[in-house]
Formats: C-alpha cells, sequence, structure tokens
C-alpha cells in the first residue's frame, strides 16, 4: 500500500469508491442509513400498534423514552471500543447483534413486551458514533467536518426514509392478505435482515485506519498502535465535552424524538393518513440529504479562517434559531403552516448535528472514540427528557414542543459563551504521531 493511500484524505470525493478510505465511508453511511430503519420502523406504524396492543398515550411515551434511553449507555461503551477494539469489528458485531430484537418484536403481544423490544432495539443508536468515528480517522482534519457531516446526514436521512417505506412495507402485506396485527410485525422483519447482511459486508470490506486494522498495525511494529487505554476518562474531564453534549441533545435528541413523534403527531392533531403523515414526517428526515453537510461545510470553512471559536459562534446560532422555529411549529393550527414552520427548524437542527460534530474530532484526538460517544450519548439524554414531556397526561404534544424549543435556546446561549479554542493537555502532549494515525 502506497504512502498516499494509508494516510487520511484530504478531499471527499463522494462519487468515488476507490481506496479504503471512500469504501469505509461509504459502507459507513449506509449502514448508519440502515440503521434507522431497525431503530424507528415501528415508529410511523404506532397508529395500527396502538390499535392492536391497546396503548395509552403514557404507554406509547414510554416505548419512545424506551428506544432511545438504552442508547445513552450504548454510545459511551461503543466510543470506548472504537478507540481499544476497532471500528470495523465493532459495528460488525453492533449489527449482528441488534438485527436479532428487530426481526423478533413481532413476537410481542403486550404493552410489557413491545417496551422490552423498543429498549433492547435502542442499542443499535450507538451506531452513530462508529460512523464518526470511522469517518474522523479516513479524513484530513482540514476535510473531517465536512466528511462527518455528509456520512452523518446521508445516515440520518434514513429517519425521513423510514417513515415513508415503512408504511409502504406494511401495506404490502396487507396486499398478501395479512391482517394489520400480523403486517406490522412482518414489516420488521425486513431491516432485521437488512442489518445482518450489513454486518458481513462492513466486517470484509472496511479498515479501522488508513493504515490497517489495528491488529495489522501492532504486528507491524512499524508504527505506535492505534489503540488508547483510559480515553474514557480524558474525554470526561474536558468540560468542552460535556458542552457539546448539551448542544447534541439539543439538536440530535431532538431530531430523534420528532422521528418517534412526527407521523403520529399530523395523524391525531391534523387528521392524516397513515400514509400521508408518514411522508410528511419523513421530509423531516429528507433534510439530512444536504443540511447537515450544509453544517459540516460551513463549520470547516468558518474554523480554517476563524479558529474555534468561530465554529462555536456558528453552533450556537443555529441553535437559537432551531428553537425559534420549534417555537412557531408548537403554535401552528393549521397542517400547511406546521409543515412550514417544521422545515425551517429542521435545516437549523440538522446543520447544528454537523457543527457539533464539526468540533468533535478536535477535543482530544487521542480519546477521539470516548469524546464522540459521550457527546452521542448527549443526543439521547435529549431525547430521552424530550420523551417525558411527550407521555406526561397533563402536557398536550403541542406544549411539548413548546417548552423544548425554549430548552434548545438557553442551550444555544451556554454554547455561545463557551471557549472551544483551548487545547488540552493531552492533545498537546499527542503531537504529530498522533494525527499520523488519526
Amino acid at each position: 500500500m502506497s504512502a498516499i493511500h494509508n494516510k487520511p484524505l484530504e478531499k471527499l470525493n463522494i462519487f468515488s469508491v476507490h481506496g479504503i478510505q471512500m469504501k469505509t465511508f461509504h459502507l459507513t453511511w449506509v449502514a448508519f442509513f440502515f440503521c434507522f430503519f431497525g431503530w424507528f420502523g415501528v415508529a410511523p406504524l404506532m397508529k395500527v400498534i396502538k390499535d392492536d396492543l391497546g396503548l395509552t398515550k403514557e404507554q406509547i411515551g414510554n416505548t419512545i423514552i424506551a428506544s432511545v434511553a438504552a442508547t445513552v449507555i450504548a454510545r459511551v461503551l461503543i466510543g470506548r471500543l472504537c478507540d481499544s477494539w476497532g471500528p470495523r469489528k465493532t459495528y460488525s458485531a453492533l449489527l449482528a447483534i441488534s438485527a436479532i430484537p428487530v426481526i423478533t418484536i413481532g413476537f410481542a403481544k403486550s404493552y410489557e413486551a413491545f417496551l422490552l423490544f423498543r429498549l433492547a432495539i435502542g442499542v443499535i443508536g450507538a451506531s452513530f458514533v462508529i460512523t464518526q468515528y470511522h469517518t474522523s480517522v479516513m479524513f484530513d482534519k482540514k476535510i473531517v467536518g465536512t466528511a462527518n457531516a455528509v456520512a452523518g446526514g446521508w445516515g440520518n436521512l434514513g429517519g425521513g426514509v423510514t417513515n415513508m417505506l415503512m408504511p409502504l412495507i406494511f401495506a404490502a402485506f396487507i396486499g398478501l392478505g395479512y391482517l394489520p396485527a400480523s403486517a406490522w410485525r412482518l414489516a420488521m422483519v425486513v431491516p432485521g435482515v437488512i442489518l445482518l447482511v450489513l454486518a458481513v459486508l462492513y466486517y470484509y470490506n472496511t479498515k479501522d485506519t488508513p493504515a490497517g486494522n489495528f491488529e495489522e498495525i501492532e504486528a507491524s511494529h512499524v508504527s505506535a498502535s492505534p489503540k488508547a487505554k483510559g480515553t474514557l476518562a480524558l474525554a470526561a474531564k474536558d468540560p468542552r465535552t460535556w458542552i457539546l453534549f448539551l448542544a447534541y441533545g439539543a439538536c440530535f435528541g431532538i431530531e430523534i424524538t420528532f422521528d418517534n413523534v412526527a407521523a403520529l403527531y399530523f395523524a391525531e392533531n391534523f387528521g392524516a393518513t397513515l400514509t400521508t403523515a408518514g411522508l410528511l414526517a419523513g421530509t423531516f428526515g429528507f433534510m439530512n440529504l444536504f443540511a447537515r453537510a450544509m453544517g459540516g461545510i460551513m463549520a470547516d470553512k468558518i474554523g480554517n479562517k476563524y479558529g474555534m471559536r468561530g465554529k462555536g459562534i456558528l453552533l450556537a446560532l443555529l441553535l437559537a434559531l432551531e428553537g425559534i422555529g420549534i417555537a412557531l411549529f408548537a403554535q401552528s393550527g393549521e397542517i400547511v403552516y406546521a409543515v412550514i414552520a417544521m422545515l425551517g427548524f429542521a435545516l437549523f437542527l440538522k446543520m447544528a448535528n454537523g457543527v457539533t460534530y464539526a468540533i468533535v474530532p478536535f477535543i482530544n484526538r487521542k480519546a477521539m472514540g470516548s469524546v464522540s460517544g459521550i457527546v452521542g450519548a448527549g443526543g439521547n439524554v435529549g431525547a430521552v427528557l424530550a420523551g417525558f414531556l411527550f407521555k406526561s397526561s397533563t402536557i398536550s404534544y403541542s406544549e411539548a414542543f413548546l417548552y423544548i424549543g425554549l430548552a434548545v435556546a438557553v442551550v444555544g446561549a451556554i454554547v455561545a459563551l463557551t471557549r472551544f479554542e483551548k487545547e488540552s493537555v493531552e492533545t498537546e502532549k499527542v503531537g504529530k504521531a498522533e494525527v499520523a494515525v488519526a
């Protein structure tokens, strides 16, 4: 392997599939894309599942919380595994293990069983951490924000496509003669099988780093092992990690909350049909096709000119605009205005996602997996907290969105006061050798 091909790429050519860097780039976003089908496949079918299992509003809220709660712990642990075990084996194992509850959720015959399955499936949300880690090591620091944002955005696009396609897969089983109570269960087998196939493809077609897998680099003795110990402590003691934890809870946390409740919200608040509600909710996810990438590209350009301080101000501004948009959405009394407001806050939210992970690789490259894991877990903590609003019997969905909008704006203010440009002691010690590995 030439020296050029075993180093991080300095350019992102999305049409290329040559080299381990671009093969990994495309496989990682495709895997994350289909993880959404397993993770939120039941969300656009909740109207049917609600009637089938006799779920109450509070019980539905509990399942929403369960679907993101397990991911909090999983993301932290998966980030640590990326540092020590390598992203290739970690992703392959996660895909294979997560496919099991996705395929078998159809066995749920009660609220309690359905809740446990959604809790187990939630582990698949940790796939995002590996996606961002693996992209970060494959691209140079000049372009890593863009690469992370494009991979994350195209992967997140799965959330929107899931809302659109799962009702159609459900309808296909209805067309084959199955009753709704059986059709939603069979529909979930489809994403589960896809995840198993991707587990195999990922294992055999990616490498941990441009220079090879962790064990290959260790055996060669040519360069220092990329494996790291104690990275979780390094990441956790840096205050900037926790500010990004809050920020990601305010953007991605709200995104996955919206993925969970949007179809049901449009169906119950505006009387939309299951298919129409799914399409409307799907447009929210489709913004990931370009919006998250826009955030990453802007962050790289602003970062190259104004440094980390510029990136921090950009993130704060986007969060403030997102909060205002969510508040307007909450007050929309007609479906047309609601959709317009949704598209507005979706743009700022998804751009904020991209900017957050344009900052993450620069917090501490020696503990990049752990930083990515903690920040990623913040997204799910935000979703869990938002989920408690949606399960309340005394707070309407519209009121819940209003409170969320205000909270997001407050987080934006906190980010604005944070100095991200300070280099950590550990990062300073790493030097050029660390950058060569990362």
